[in-house]
């Protein structure tokens, strides 16, 4: 009997460092923090208008205590995931290779590390200000809950969309201690990163149409079917377009920043030409690269206004 393939984005080798670095999908971090990075650099500024320039002095520490919160939260996350999911895991040919369902992590070293790494995150948030102190156990609260909710709910994409989505929201925060000005502004942001990834996650949910039905778990894809399912991907993907776009205004950044959203529309644009109802084939370029550069050339345009300002 042929032994399932490795899943996508999982690193060989049998060493701890490849083991668990697979089990959090390490490389999917590309995904999320740049986006939690937009949050800080966006922090430093103020609208156009009186007043307009540098809102708060951005330091070494507190972005490395950003960089942390992010990663601690995501391992938590992932990890609750892989631990929740685990019998389904081992079911399904796309994952019955993942770290628990082949015996290569234990459920209880598995805990241990949601443990170390929920604690780490409480201690970022901590040592950035009060509010994110605050804040912090219903984020992680938040991202938590999305593995339980494909069990009764199609809409799980937009759970684990707005799981991200808290990331420039949480970086914005870091920095200035209170909501932005517009209040809006963060709101729009959120929506921009929420169908951004929801998104990508139904795209990254076709696959699974049959098992997940087999399975009795929901999603939009095994709910509508393939067609209907990228069309409201793409409607998702407008939606984050225009979100940015609107972020951009708000917050009065220039021509670099502009230059990012038009990227992010024709890498999107492009995401969607690999894919079709009738070719999943390049679906693993199309959900992993494509989206990885995607949130790094929106922070670069960032950056470069930030650093022309």
């Amino acid at each position: 009997m042929t032994a399932p393939a490795r899943e996508g984005q999982t690193f060989e080798g049998t060493s701890a460092w490849s083991r668990w670095a697979s089990f959090v999908k390490l490389p999917h971090t590309v995904f999320a923090l740049p986006f939690a990075l937009v949050g800080v650099v966006l922090a430093s500024r103020l609208p156009v208008g009186e007043g307009a320039g540098m809102r708060a002095p951005l330091s070494v520490a507190m972005v490395g205590w950003v960089v942390l919160a992010f990663t601690a939260a995501r391992w938590v996350a992932m990890a609750v995931n892989r631990i929740v999911d685990r019998e389904y895991d081992a079911r399904n040919p796309r994952t019955a290779m993942r770290e628990i369902p082949r015996g290569a992590i234990g459920v209880g070293a598995a805990w241990g590390t949601v443990v170390v790494a929920a604690a780490l995150f409480f201690l970022a948030a901590a040592m950035l200000n009060p509010l994110c102190l605050a804040l912090s156990p219903i984020a992680l609260g938040w991202v938590s809950f999305y593995s339980f909710t494909k069990r009764f709910t199609r809409f799980a994409h937009l759970v684990l969309g707005l799981g991200l989505a808290i990331a420039p929201v949480g970086g914005y925060l870091a920095v200035t201690g209170a909501w932005s000005e517009p209040w809006w502004m963060l709101i729009a942001l959120t929506v921009g990163v929420m169908s951004w990834s929801a998104g990508f996650d139904i795209l990254y949910a076709l696959p699974d149409i049959a098992f997940d039905r087999s399975q009795g778990l929901h999603s939009i894809p095994a709910a509508l079917g393939v067609p209907r399912a990228i069309v409201v991907s793409r409607a998702l993907h407008g939606v984050t377009v225009s979100a940015l776009a609107l972020t951009v205004w708000v917050t009065g950044l220039g021509v670099a920043a502009w230059v990012g959203v038009a990227v992010v529309a024709a890498l999107l644009a492009y995401e969607h030409s690999l894919v079709s109802s009738d070719d999943l084939s390049k679906l693993d370029a199309a959900f992993f690269t494509m989206n990885g550069v995607i949130s790094m050339a929106f922070l670069a345009s960032v950056l470069i206004d930030r650093w022309l300002a």
